[in-house]
């Protein structure tokens, strides 16, 4: 089974990628969405999280609000190191559970597309890294679209997180996605090719 790793800053297009992955027949595993389940009420880290950032971050049905707590954790380095230390190994366990099910299954590729690349739970886990890179100001108008932000809110968003640089210093392959979608399938198509994967 192969499994690459999908990662890259907000904007960049890393979920795009990863979507036009699965057309072309791969299992993929969204590393965000595992860990909205985990912080579903009664799920490993919920707890922890309301006794550290209080009852304030939960909406009308008891569920963590993600822009409430994303507006803390954005505005505070710290703040987002503590939510991470919670998620990251949780979050981490459950991708290996899903790989191992995946690998028992028998299918060829999977994808685990992940915004944070931790080292344990990210890239001990994928066999290579392809990492999805754009110039800021199409990441801006981007995220002001899909995100509903303002601006500044765009830019800080990008500012918290892992740099360009350092993203392209664990890529195995760098993906420049400045275009359309219609580029970057063909982008796309054409690693999974050099890689001997024929897509679908």
């Amino acid at each position: 089974m192969k499994v690459i790793g999908i990662t890259g800053g907000i904007g960049s297009g890393k979920s795009t990628a990863a979507r036009i992955l699965k057309e072309y027949g791969a299992k993929v595993i969204f590393a965000d969405e595992v860990a909205k389940s985990i912080t579903e009420p009664n799920m490993p880290a919920y707890k922890r999280i309301i006794e550290h950032f209080g009852g304030d971050i939960l909406d009308l049905q008891g569920r963590i609000d993600r822009r409430k707590l994303g507006d803390i954790v954005f505005n505070d380095e710290k703040e987002l190191l503590y939510l991470n230390e919670i998620t990251h190994g949780i979050v981490a366990e459950e991708i290996g559970k899903t790989l191992e099910e995946y690998r028992k299954a028998g299918f060829e590729l999977v994808v685990v597309e992940a915004i944070v690349p931790i080292e344990h739970g990210f890239l001990d886990l994928v066999d290579t890294v392809w990492v999805v890179v754009a110039s800021e100001d199409i990441r801006i108008k981007r995220i002001m679209r899909r995100n509903r932000f303002s601006y500044d809110e765009a830019i800080q968003r990008i500012r918290t997180q892992m740099s360009e640089d350092k993203y392209k210093s664990i890529a195995n392959k760098i993906i420049y996605n400045n275009g359309t979608v219609e580029d970057l399938k063909t982008k796309i198509r054409g690693l999974l090719l050099h890689e001997q994967i024929c897509p679908s």
